[in-house]
């Protein structure tokens, strides 16, 4: 049994989880709609087009890597405002700027525009994972008990997916209310200096409101050698990331396609405003029922029970007809069972944390927590692309949607909701066979670290 919250694990508690409220309202609006501004506000040509989005892919990819040695970074840092703090700080400040120029038109064509939309791209990733990395590797070193990392967890996600609900109900009507007034393209760089605003005021709660405390025994600084250690010295946070980054890019897959969907298929797409409020209902659900739920069953129990949710709305959504009705259950499935997973993913990435110091000698948190953003990213790159490559393949024309033939709907319908499946089937074959950290395995981890003295 945790003890009860200390006022201080409170404070963090709140302080913590209200700073992804902005947070989240950037990432949702670059990972699930800079597609959309490219393809369907810029309207570059089809060639700029697919250059722009594999350079977005190779952006990813190469940022997912350098999110390991920023952890690296970020685990070697010792200033009077703890290790997490001043990477926070400058990253928002850095990534608020990138954001806004992302969403911006500079009047370029041809190798101007790909080149620099690309390197625009780049730059906003490094000081995204400048932000990224130290502020959700600060959650694990908020405590070592499981049931208050949940805890911890779960408000974070809740405030995290107001952040989303803002976005995804917002974005479409918003910026076609101010196209009139100030253009098309003006209207979406508006929308994106409001959100990367909020997420200022959301970062400076937590930069002033959390209070770090002291879990482990001072150790040496991380080196390159210790650096690869850490990372593939971990079986368990290597199947975790192999398991989470097949699950975020069939996620990531459907949800970026979404409004592809309600534009092409549906033939409506201000109706993926309600689609995104029942997105974001469904998933404040999980996150609030989780905590219950995880006293009641165990983690392995969870994740069987979130998965089948997420078929099952999988199964409806593709063989429903094109009615609102059906298409928010099975939303509410995909959505209630997502949010399960996430926060068993967070909380499965903070165990390996000690895993890693139990079985390698060396406690790496932010190395090993750059796992979570690297997922995320490798997710997000790879769904980007499958996105961009189908819709290209669909032949969807942005000024005229009810001239895609059958072949091309059906294209973005199976590229929605058939190929994610697949991935999250395989995502979760891979956790029951090599995921071993349950509850009573990482008890016995954290006696075994008191007992050697390297926990305190």
């Amino acid at each position: 049994m945790s003890e009860p919250l200390s006022s201080t694990e409170r404070r963090n508690k709140w302080t913590f989880g209200i700073g992804t409220v902005g947070r989240d309202m950037v990432y949702t609006l670059v990972s699930m709609y800079l597609v959309f501004f490219l393809s369907d506000v810029l309207k570059p040509s089809t060639q700029e087009f697919l250059w722009a989005s594999s350079l977005i892919l190779v952006a990813r990819l190469f940022d997912a890597v350098a999110d390991i040695v920023m952890g690296a970074i970020v685990d070697n840092t010792r200033t009077r405002w703890g290790q997490y703090k001043p990477w926070i700080a400058i990253g928002v400040v850095a990534s608020a700027i990138f954001t806004v120029l992302m969403f911006t038109d500079f009047g370029t064509h041809g190798v101007a525009f790909v080149v620099g939309f690309a390197l625009v791209y780049l730059a906003w990733s490094l000081s995204w994972t400048a932000n990224d990395i130290p502020y959700w590797a600060l959650l694990p070193a908020l405590s070592v008990d499981q049931k208050k990392r949940e805890s911890f967890g779960a408000i974070a996600k809740i405030f995290a997916t107001v952040g989303l609900f803002v976005v995804v109900v917002a974005v479409i009507p918003v910026t076609k209310a101010l196209a009139p007034v100030v253009g098309e393209v003006p209207a979406w760089t508006i929308f994106a200096v409001g959100v990367v605003v909020i997420m200022l005021l959301g970062q400076l709660v937590t930069l002033v409101g959390v209070k770090e405390p002291k879990l482990a025994v001072e150790q040496e600084r991380t080196s390159v050698r210790d650096l690869v250690r850490a990372v593939f010295g971990n079986d368990q946070l290597l199947w975790t990331a192999i398991a989470m980054v097949l699950f975020m890019t069939g996620y990531l897959t459907t949800t970026t396609f979404g409004t592809y969907y309600f534009k092409y298929v549906y033939g409506d797409e201000a109706m993926y405003s309600p689609f995104g409020a029942v997105l974001v209902a469904s998933q404040l659900l999980g996150y609030g029922i989780f905590p219950l739920l995880s006293r009641r069953f165990s983690r392995a129990r969870l994740y069987s029970l979130s998965i089948a949710l997420i078929l099952l709305g999988y199964l409806i959504f593709f063989f429903s007809p094109v009615n609102i009705a059906f298409i928010a259950v099975a939303g509410l499935l995909i959505f209630v069972g997502d949010a399960f997973i996430t926060l068993l993913m967070l909380v499965f990435l903070t165990d390996t944390i000690e895993y890693g110091h139990w079985k390698l000698g060396r406690r790496n948190t932010a190395v090993t927590f750059a796992l979570q953003p690297f997922i995320n990213k490798v997710g997000a790159a790879l769904s980007t692309q499958i996105v961009a490559v189908a819709i290209v393949l669909a032949g969807v024309i942005p000024d005229r949607p009810a001239d895609t033939s059958a072949a091309g709907l059906f294209t973005i319908k199976a590229g929605m909701l058939l190929l994610p499946a697949v991935l999250i089937v395989i995502s979760y074959l891979i956790y029951r066979r090599k995921y071993r950290i349950d509850e009573a395995f990482y008890a016995r981890i954290v006696a075994d670290l008191r007992e050697r003295g390297q926990l305190l």
